[in-house]
C-alpha cells in the first residue's frame, strides 16, 4: 500500500507542477504582450528603429511563450488513438514559425540601419524621452517575468527555454534604454540605428538556431548525441542477439526522443530470454548514451525471419 500512496503522492506533485508552469508562463504572456503593444505604438510615436526591432523581438518570444504555455497545458492531457503524441509537435512548428518572423525582422532591421546610418537623410528619433519610457516599460515587464518563471525553470526543458527567450528580450530592452540615454547625452540621433543593428545582430544567429533546430525535428533527423552506429553495436552485444536492422531515431518534440529497431534474435530463445533481451536493450540505451530515449519500439525476429515485401503481396 505504500507504494502506491507513494505513486498517489508523486502523480499530485506531477500534476501541481504542471498546473504551477502553465499559470506562470501564462503571467509571463500576458506581460509580454502588453508591451509589445506598447513598444509597437511607441515606435509608430517615436521613429525608434530599436524600438521597433525590440517590439520584433517581442513577438517572437511571444510565439515561444504561446508554444510553452500551450504545451504546459496538454502536457497534463493524455494522448489520444487519434493523437498518439497529442499535440506535442505544435511546439516545433510554433518554434519554427517564430524563427522565421525573427529573421526576417532582423534582416529588415539590418537593412534599414545601414540605410539610416549611411543615407543621405537619415530618419531621427522624434521623442527621446518617450523612446526612455517605453523601453523602461519593457525592461521592467521582463524584469516581472523573469521573475515569475525563475523558481522554476530548472523543472524542465519547456521552462527554461521560456525563461532563456524572456532574459534575451530583457537584453533587448537594455539596449533602447542605452540608446535613449546615449543620444539625451551626446545629442546624436544616429545612435538609435546603432542600437537597432546591435538588437538585429542578437537576433539573428538565434533565429538561425531556432529554426535550425525546429527543422532537424520536422525532418526526424538523429537525435544530437545519439550515434546510432554505436546504439548498434551496443545493441547487438546483448546476450542473443545476432543483428540489428531498420534502426531509427528522431524526435516527437522537445525532450521527446524515440527510436525504434528490428532485432534479430536466435530462434532457441524462450518468452522469459525475449523479455530479458528487451529489458537490456532499454538499459543499454540508458547506461551508454548520453540521450534519454524514453519511447522505444524493439520488435524481435528470430534467425532466419523474411518480412514480406509490400511488392510480394499479391494483389
Amino acid at each position: 500500500m505504500s507504494h502506491d500512496h507513494a505513486a498517489a503522492s508523486t502523480a499530485m506533485q506531477s500534476g501541481a507542477d504542471a498546473r504551477s508552469h502553465q499559470r506562470r508562463l501564462a503571467i509571463t504572456l500576458i506581460m509580454t504582450g502588453s508591451v509589445f503593444v506598447a513598444e509597437v505604438i511607441g515606435a509608430i510615436i517615436t521613429g525608434s528603429l530599436a524600438l521597433l526591432v525590440d517590439a520584433g523581438h517581442m513577438l517572437t518570444d511571444m510565439s515561444v511563450l504561446i508554444a510553452s504555455t500551450i504545451t504546459a497545458i496538454l502536457m497534463q492531457r493524455k494522448p489520444s488513438t487519434k493523437r498518439t503524441w497529442g499535440w506535442a509537435r505544435l511546439e516545433v512548428l510554433t518554434a519554427a514559425c517564430g524563427a522565421l518572423a525573427l529573421l526576417i525582422v532582423g534582416i529588415y532591421a539590418l537593412v534599414e540601419a545601414a540605410m539610416r546610418l549611411f543615407g543621405k537623410s537619415p530618419d531621427a528619433v522624434q521623442d527621446i524621452n518617450l523612446l526612455l519610457f517605453f523601453g523602461l516599460l519593457g525592461l521592467a515587464a521582463n524584469l516581472g517575468s523573469l521573475f515569475a518563471l525563475v523558481g522554476q525553470r530548472s523543472d524542465n526543458m519547456n521552462m527554461k527555454a521560456a525563461f532563456l527567450e524572456v532574459m534575451n528580450d530583457a537584453l533587448g530592452s537594455v539596449a533602447v534604454v542605452i540608446s535613449a540615454l546615449v543620444m539625451m547625452s551626446t545629442g546624436w540621433a544616429g545612435f538609435d540605428a546603432v542600437a537597432g543593428g546591435i538588437i538585429a545582430l542578437m537576433m539573428i544567429p538565434r533565429a538561425v538556431l531556432l529554426l535550425r533546430n525546429a527543422v532537424r525535428v520536422l525532418l526526424e533527423e538523429t537525435p544530437e548525441g545519439l550515434d546510432l552506429t554505436e546504439v548498434r553495436a551496443h545493441m547487438e552485444q546483448v546476450p542473443h542477439v545476432i543483428a540489428v536492422h531498420d534502426l531509427h531515431a528522431s524526435t516527437v518534440s522537445t525532450g521527446m526522443p524515440i527510436l525504434m529497431a528490428h532485432v534479430v534474435v536466435d530462434r532457441t530463445i524462450t518468452m522469459e530470454q525475449a523479455g530479458e533481451v528487451l529489458a537490456q536493450l532499454q538499459d543499454c540505451l540508458r547506461e551508454h548514451f548520453p540521450v534519454s530515449v524514453p519511447h522505444t519500439t524493439f520488435q524481435l525476429e528470430p534467425e532466419g525471419y523474411e518480412q514480406t515485401q509490400p511488392e510480394q503481396l499479391e494483389m
